[in-house]
């Protein structure tokens, strides 16, 4: 397999590390292999592929889609550096409320698979970094809600450097007991 997966405290959040094969001429890797991720437990039907440039300092989320078209994602940097971040907002779970952050970059080459039921957001640490991320479902205007960034319940480092750069829909987003949470 050339792919190690990490699981975490919580449930469903799995960190893909790809085998780098490096030679002379450079590196190659796999970023998906339907079969291998499979057998890890990542059985969804990837269905839209989103691309992200960002300068340094931009954050981004948290963001999610209400059921039925409630989003599980592959979230890769092909460029730069992100604090990428997913937070569960699966009402009736243990660990509601809880979230998990880790350094996405050119340099490391890890995936982060974030199953339907989080809030997902990241926080950009050098200036045009690209994001590249699978989803298995459509973005839906409709169903597409948010949670505050900065939510006090949530307490998340986002090891900002100065205030960040937020659009105006991310500036405005609930907080977590404000939210009825996915089923």
């Amino acid at each position: 397999m050339p792919f190690k997966f990490s699981r975490f405290d919580l449930s469903g959040l799995i960190l893909i590390e790809p085998q780098i094969f490096t030679d002379e001429r450079g590196r190659f890797l796999e970023l998906f292999k339907k079969s291998d991720f499979v057998a890890a437990g990542i059985t969804e039907d990837f269905i839209q592929d989103n691309f992200s440039v960002s300068k340094k300092g931009v954050l981004r989320g948290l963001h999610y889609q209400t059921p039925p078209h409630t989003q599980g994602k592959l979230v890769h940097c092909l460029k730069g550096a992100v604090l990428d971040l997913a937070v569960d907002i699966r009402k009736d779970s243990p660990t509601f409320g809880k979230w998990i952050s880790m350094i996405l970059s050119e340099e490391n080459y890890r995936i982060f698979y974030i199953p339907p039921g989080f809030a997902h957001g990241f926080y950009v640490l050098e200036d045009n970094s690209v994001i590249l991320y699978k989803t298995t479902q459509e973005y839906s205007p409709r169903a597409d809600k948010g949670l505050a960034w900065n939510d006090p319940d949530l307490n998340i480092d986002w090891q900002l450097e100065g205030e960040p750069i937020l659009s105006d829909k991310d500036k405005i987003h609930p907080k977590l007991k404000e939210i009825e949470g996915i089923e």
